[in-house]
C-alpha cells in the first residue's frame, strides 16, 4: 500500500468511514423503528446498555487497548473484559426478556436484535480498519 498515491489512500479511507457511518446510522434507525412501528417505547431500554458498553473500556483500559486481546494477569483488564461482556449480554437479554414478559412483540424483538448485530458489525469493522497503518482492507 506504500506505492499507492496519497489521494487514492484518502479516497479509500473516506469510503470506509462512509460505510461505518451507514452501519451505525442503520443500527440507530432499526432501534427507533422497533419502538415507533409498534408504538411501544420499552425496547429503548437497550440504549442504556449501548451507553454503558464502552464505559469499562474508557475507565479501566485507557489507551492500552492491545492488552484486551491478550491473556493478561492484570485485574483491571480482567474487570474490563467482564463488565464489557456483561453489558453486551444485557443488550441481547433485554429484548428477549421483554418479549418473554409479553411487553413487546416478535417484530420489535427481531428489530432490536438486528439493531444490536448491525452495531456490533460496525464496531468490528472499525476495529479492523483502525490498524497500524490505518488503511487495512476490510
Amino acid at each position: 500500500m506504500a506505492d499507492v498515491p496519497g489521494y487514492v489512500r484518502a479516497c479509500l479511507h473516506t469510503g470506509k468511514l462512509a460505510m461505518l457511518a451507514i452501519l451505525v446510522s442503520g443500527g440507530i434507525v432499526l432501534q427507533i423503528l422497533a419502538c415507533a412501528l409498534y408504538n411501544n417505547w420499552w425496547p429503548m431500554l437497550t440504549v442504556i446498555t449501548y451507553v454503558v458498553l464502552p464505559m469499562p473500556l474508557l475507565f479501566f483500559a485507557g489507551s492500552d487497548t492491545s492488552s484486551l486481546f491478550s491473556e493478561s494477569g492484570n485485574a483491571w483488564v480482567d474487570a474490563t473484559k467482564f463488565l464489557t461482556g456483561a453489558a453486551a449480554v444485557g443488550s441481547i437479554a433485554i429484548p428477549v426478556i421483554l418479549k418473554h414478559a409479553g411487553v413487546i412483540g416478535w417484530g420489535a424483538m427481531a428489530m432490536e436484535l438486528s439493531s444490536f448485530f448491525v452495531l456490533v458489525l460496525a464496531i468490528m469493522c472499525f476495529i479492523r480498519t483502525s490498524g497500524d497503518d490505518g488503511y487495512s482492507i476490510l
